[in-house]
């Protein structure tokens, strides 16, 4: 028998510290400037330990400069706490296109998904022309069928979403999806042995699927989990993808803790450079969100409220 515990002390509530009206309210900081903190950890992160062999992109001297010798780690914490995930687009016109639909993919990932869900997720993106959908691998083939005759591909989450399953059974997964009609796989790296400095088991486990879709002429694209890394494991996760032959690098899968922000889209293009992919997902509802991160280095949106974000309706169907 266990003895019986006493009652604990009521916790007094904590008083609240009310803000110093004369304290300003800091800026929201320019692109150039979250620019420049990315570069110096990309920097950092590569010429530390555990990421021997690896490069990264050359990006132009940025407009702006962080305060000099303070630590990326440091400058970081800075930039978050002053609104860097809120970075907005900064008037670039030729960087952010007129035509948002055909940067998104109108996803629809919920494990109750019915068939009518996706059918009418289909239609939508043959309405609006977007990139295309991505859905779970067992709606593949009818999606596959709802989408003949468009310009609207199918995509499909392999591993999802934890990334834990073996490297065999993610390429075999990409294998089976890509013979029912997708064309684009996201695939969640093994987010654990990155975190225990399994590096060359990442590279493989990624280098299955990208081998899986490029032998049928499909793509490959990785999703890190940015909410579950540090920013030096982003840097070397989005280093592995491109070692290991990988089309793009993507954010999130929408399950974690937290989705896309500014930052890390612009931490991992300058990480994998200009020529490799870049996909925000999570959190991304409306078009101004599009517009900072296609503005921050995204060549792809993952968004469930697509139609929401090409229409502007408030109410607006969205598949969460």
């Amino acid at each position: 028998m266990h003895e019986p515990r006493e009652p604990r002390e009521p916790r007094e509530p904590r008083a609240r510290v009310p803000r110093d009206p004369a304290t300003p309210t800091p800026a929201t900081p320019s692109l150039d400037e979250v620019r420049d903190i990315v570069h110096r950890i990309v920097d950092a992160t590569s010429a530390g330990a555990g990421t021997a062999g690896m490069t990264t992109a050359s990006a132009p001297e940025p407009a702006m400069n962080a305060a000099p010798g303070a630590a990326p780690a440091a400058q970081e914490r800075v930039a978050i706490a002053i609104g860097a995930s809120r970075v907005g687009y900064h008037g670039h016109a030729t960087d952010v296109p007129g035509d948002l639909a055909r940067y998104i993919d109108h996803t629809l990932l919920r494990p109750d998904a019915s068939a009518t869900d996706i059918d009418r997720l289909c239609a939508e993106a043959a309405e609006y022309r977007f990139a295309a959908v991505c859905i779970n691998p067992t709606w593949v083939r009818r999606a596959t069928e709802n989408l003949r005759g468009t310009d609207v591909a199918v995509a499909s989450v392999i591993g999802f979403p934890f990334g834990a399953a073996t490297s065999e059974v993610k390429a075999l997964e990409a294998r089976r999806a890509i013979r029912d009609g997708a064309r684009e796989i996201d695939m969640v790296i093994n987010i654990g042995a990155l975190k225990s400095g399994m590096l060359d088991a990442v590279r493989e486990d990624i280098a299955g699927v990208s081998d899986a879709c490029h032998e049928a002429g499909a793509a490959n694209k990785v999703i890190i989990e940015t909410a579950l890394l540090t920013d030096e494991e982003k840097v070397i996760a989005c280093q592995l993808a491109k070692q290991a032959n990988a089309d793009m690098v993507k954010t999130s899968t929408g399950y974690a803790s937290g989705g896309a922000t500014v930052f890390d889209v612009a931490l991992m293009r300058e990480t994998v450079g200009p020529k490799m992919g870049v996909k925000a997902a999570g959190g991304i509802r409306t078009a101004e969100d599009v517009q900072a991160m296609i503005a921050a280095g995204a060549t792809r949106i993952g968004a469930s409220a697509g139609v929401k974000i090409v229409t502007g309706e408030k109410g607006a169907h969205g598949h969460n």
